[in-house]
C-alpha cells in the first residue's frame, strides 16, 4: 500500500506517516517546512517533496511527482491545517488567506488533482473539525474554513468514481496548532491516537465520517 501524506510535518501527519511506515507500507511525504520534512523523510527512509498547498500548481506538481515515483496511489491523507485565532474585527488579510489555503483550498486542489491518481478502492482522508468544538471566540476563520471543507467533501463524494472520501473529526488534539492559541485543552488526544484511528479505518470498510473518540 502506498500513501501520500500532505501536511506530513504537522503532529497528525507525522504520526500517521510513522504508523504506516511501522507496518512496512510505502509513505510519500509533503509539507511546507523543508527542514522538518527532510528530517522525517530521513527517519522513515521515505520520498518527500515540499509544497505550498495554497498554490494549485504546487499541489498538481506534487501529485504528478508522487505518481511518477510510486505509480498508482492507494491512499491520500490531507493533514495540512492552520488556525491563527483572533477577533474578526482585527482579521489580517494575509492570515485569513493562510488559514483558508491550509484548511480549504489545499484540500480542494488535492481532490481535484488527486482523485484520478488513486487506484481501485482508493481512499482520501481529510482532517476536519467538529463544529461544536470550534464555535468559539477568535475562531471565525478556522470554523468557517473547516465548515467549507465538510461541504466540499460531501459534494465531491457524489462526483468521485471508485474512491472513498473520509472526513476525520477528532476532538482537540495536542499538536502545534494549539501553540497559536496559547494552551492545550485538558484531555486533548495525542496525534498518535488519531493516526491509529485512520490506519484502522483504512483497514476496514472506510467510514464517510471518522469521529475519533477520546
Amino acid at each position: 500500500m502506498t500513501t501520500l501524506i500532505i501536511g506530513a510535518t504537522g503532529g497528525i501527519g507525522a504520526a500517521t506517516a510513522r504508523a504506516l511506515a511501522a507496518r512496512g507500507e510505502t509513505v510519500l511525504l509533503s509539507g511546507r517546512d523543508e527542514a522538518k520534512l527532510s528530517a522525517l523523510a530521513g527517519e522513515l527512509g521515505a520520498w518527500s517533496r515540499a509544497a505550498d498547498v495554497g498554490f494549485e500548481s504546487h499541489v498538481k506538481a506534487l501529485l504528478d511527482a508522487a505518481a511518477e515515483q510510486a505509480g498508482t496511489l492507494d491512499t491520500l491523507v490531507y493533514a495540512a491545517g492552520a488556525a491563527l485565532p483572533g477577533p474578526l474585527a482585527g482579521a489580517d488579510p494575509a492570515q485569513v488567506r493562510q488559514v483558508w489555503n491550509a484548511n480549504y483550498f489545499g484540500a480542494l486542489w488535492t481532490l481535484k488533482h488527486g482523485l484520478g491518481r488513486l487506484g481501485a478502492g482508493g481512499r482520501v482522508y481529510l482532517l476536519g473539525a467538529r463544529p461544536e468544538l470550534v464555535t468559539a471566540r477568535g475562531f471565525s476563520q478556522y470554523a468557517a474554513s473547516k465548515a467549507a471543507l465538510a461541504a466540499l467533501v460531501s459534494v465531491t463524494r457524489l462526483e468521485a468514481r471508485g474512491a472513498g472520501l473520509t472526513l476525520v473529526l477528532p476532538p482537540a488534539v495536542d499538536t502545534g496548532l494549539w501553540t497559536q492559541v496559547g494552551r492545550v485543552p485538558r484531555g486533548a488526544l495525542a496525534p498518535e491516537e488519531v493516526a491509529r484511528a485512520i490506519v484502522e479505518d483504512r483497514a476496514g470498510a472506510g467510514e464517510t465520517e471518522l469521529r475519533v473518540q477520546g
